[in-house]
């Protein structure tokens, strides 16, 4: 469709380019340029040059953050895709009972944050939690999951696992139910078993679903806060101190207003590549259908 004046898309366009503006690129020019200042929210800033990602990088605390917000990224990542993959399986099918386990699991993702990260501080509760309770009485030794720097993160990692997995499942379900019944029909003409039928045909199809998840959750994982600060605040000694909280503890309780702005911008390059990330995934997981439409037509 043409548009009645050439400016007409610019103007449709004019409210998301101001928000962009105001909420997004304003306030990260801001932030790239307080990296090259010392600022503690009290006194005037003084330029310092490239010191604070200096001394983010001196004293270890980038690469400590990058490393505890990958560690935490791939579980997250990886676990949710795998179970969202298996429920989407298990659950495409019609009827009631299935469209109320696909609403239950999927509720999790709806509910906020806070509450979940409430609910799984008393289910992991060394002392009286739900969790504990039950390996005690079967007789397994328990640990304090929230206090032990060895499995504070990796218990953060798997309470977000539990909230977003509903999310992939989604995704996953709308691409199971966009593969032709007809192709599954053929495969098991030609005697390909369950399995096989998987790998050959419902896999191949799913990739953009998979390149989308995979990129989705990465970047939500990487903007992982509210778990951080209601269960651990960052702790036991920084063992759950990921990107988003580092740069919250820099600014509202070390007023340290030029490091934070200096692991923002940080933070912002890596997630610039993974939004280069998420074009490539997509351009290279054109599915095997639109590939062979391509060809035909250029035939």
């Amino acid at each position: 469709m043409t548009p009645r004046r050439p400016w007409h898309p610019y103007f449709m366009l004019l409210p998301t380019g101001v928000v962009l503006l105001v909420f997004f690129l304003i306030p990260l020019g801001l932030a790239i340029k307080n990296s090259f200042f010392t600022w503690d929210l009290l006194t005037p800033p003084v330029f310092v040059g490239g010191d604070n990602y200096a001394v983010i990088i001196a004293n270890g605390e980038l690469w400590g953050t990058l490393k505890r917000t990958f560690l935490y990224s791939v579980v997250v990542v990886t676990f949710s895709m795998t179970i969202g993959l298996a429920l989407a399986v298990l659950l495409n099918r019609p009827g009631r009972l299935y469209a109320f386990l696909r609403g239950s699991v999927f509720s999790a993702y709806v509910v906020s944050w806070v509450a979940v990260a409430l609910l799984w501080m008393w289910i992991l509760d060394d002392s009286g939690g739900l969790f504990s309770v039950v390996l005690r009485r079967a007789g397994i030794p328990t640990l304090s999951w929230l206090g032990d720097p060895r499995s504070a993160l990796l218990s953060l990692a798997l309470v977000s696992v539990w909230k977003i997995t509903g999310y992939s499942m989604v995704i996953f379900l709308a691409g199971l139910q966009d593969i032709p019944r007809s192709l599954h029909e053929a495969a098991a003409l030609d005697g390909a078993g369950p399995w096989q039928r998987f790998v050959n045909v419902t896999w191949p199809l799913l990739r953009p679903s998979a390149a989308f998840v995979g990129t989705t959750s990465l970047i939500l994982s990487f903007q992982a806060f509210d778990v951080v600060r209601v269960m651990t605040q960052g702790g036991p000694v920084k063992a759950t101190t990921i990107f988003v909280y580092a740069i919250y503890e820099h600014v509202f309780v070390n007023l340290r207003v030029g490091r934070a702005s200096a692991l923002t911008a940080v933070f912002f390059a890596f997630l610039l590549g993974l939004t280069a990330l998420q074009l490539w995934a997509w351009r290279q997981s054109a599915s095997p259908r639109e590939k062979s439409t391509k060809l035909g037509g250029r035939a």
